[in-house]
């Protein structure tokens, strides 16, 4: 019998060759265009994708459905993405939208509705060793999404199919040409998750008060205006103006709307950080020689999980890095994710 696999369709060609390929190797595939919530004061995109999606569905004959999680993604991906905001720190709301909607919500409801897996456009890979299912990077180095993915828990990872993780992004528009799919031409969408293509400060701007402070030396001398502490991040050298060249934020006080900088870029780095709301996708034994990754596509460095492995957990780096606080550290064995937690600053400088 065929397995049954429902299919996020966002309208783009990802998701599109995904459902494809699926279709083309055997599986029983249906494709779900999730709504989600977008600001009233932008330009509705949502129409216009569900469109292509419907259209995908209909190029390779599939089934078509869609669900509304518009409410849940607000309350769980946007509400504490400004809260984070507001008291000085920098979210990744795209590892809540993965955790919480397509991996939460939706994946729950498709498999209420009888599906055995649920796919997306994600470019990374399970493997499955000793009984267990692991996440591991995508084939294209340069598209890589597990960073995206590490807060999904195990027993829905062990449903999730992603289709192109196998493949290079220029391979997935040449199926999308063999597929005659009529999104193989369309261009990769940008901007904050499903929100679209909007500046943080203009988003921003509709929900918290953002006024003009100064920018401090580390002397504690102004030198500078800013548009709103908020709006700012460990190691931003853009967006403020500033005396003396090219400056470094290196600290932000949300209370004082003020934010400091330096023209030394060493001065944003740190050795060592404490994670919290760390999530494990395997069980891992300390202590730990890892790598990790604290943005998205950067260069994995080296780093040593001493002790703990619990909700706070210390992590030593092998060399300075810049990270930003609310941003997440995923941690890695070779092209395995084994999971990550959200960054707190520590200003320690001795590396292992």
């Amino acid at each position: 019998m065929k397995k049954n696999v429902f299919v996020g369709l966002s309208g783009g060609v990802d998701s599109a060759v995904s459902a494809a390929l699926l279709q083309e190797r055997g599986y029983d595939v249906t494709g779900v265009f999730i709504k989600i919530w977008q600001p009233e004061f932008i330009e509705c995109t949502w129409r216009e994708d569900r469109l292509d999606a419907l259209r995908v569905a209909a190029a390779l004959g599939i089934p078509f459905r869609e669900i509304d999680l518009s409410e849940e993604y607000k309350r769980d991906v946007i509400e504490p993405m400004i809260a984070d905001y507001a008291r000085g720190i920098t979210p990744n709301p795209d590892v809540l939208c993965n955790k919480y909607v397509k991996f939460g919500h939706f994946a729950k409801w498709a498999l209420g509705e009888g599906a055995e897996y649920v796919a997306t456009g994600h470019y990374a890979r399970t493997r499955t060793e000793d009984n267990r299912v692991l996440l591991v990077r995508g084939v294209d180095a340069q598209k890589d999404q597990s960073y995206f993915l590490h807060r999904i828990e195990s027993d829905m990872l062990a449903r999730a199919i992603f289709p192109v993780g196998d493949i290079c992004k220029s391979e997935v528009r040449a199926h999308a040409d063999r597929f005659g799919l009529p999104v193989a031409k369309k261009p990769d969408s940008q901007g904050l998750c499903f929100v679209g293509d909007i500046t943080m400060k203009d988003f921003l701007g509709r929900y918290l008060t953002l006024v003009p402070g100064d920018v401090l030396d580390v002397n504690g001398t102004v030198i500078g205006v800013h548009d709103g502490a908020a709006l700012y991040t460990r190691g931003q050298r853009h967006g403020f103006r500033a005396e003396g060249g090219v400056q470094y934020v290196v600290d932000v006080d949300i209370a004082r709307n003020v934010i400091r900088v330096s023209s030394d870029r060493a001065d944003t780095m740190v050795s060592r950080v404490t994670l919290t709301d760390v999530h494990w996708i395997d069980t891992v034994t300390p202590p730990l020689d890892i790598e990790i990754q604290t943005r998205y596509r950067e260069a994995s460095i080296r780093a040593l999980v001493p002790v703990s492995v619990d909700d706070s957990t210390n992590v030593i780096f092998s060399e300075p890095h810049i990270v930003s606080p609310g941003q997440s550290l995923v941690v890695y064995d070779r092209e395995v994710c084994l999971g990550g937690g959200i960054i707190g600053i520590s200003t320690a400088r001795h590396c292992y």
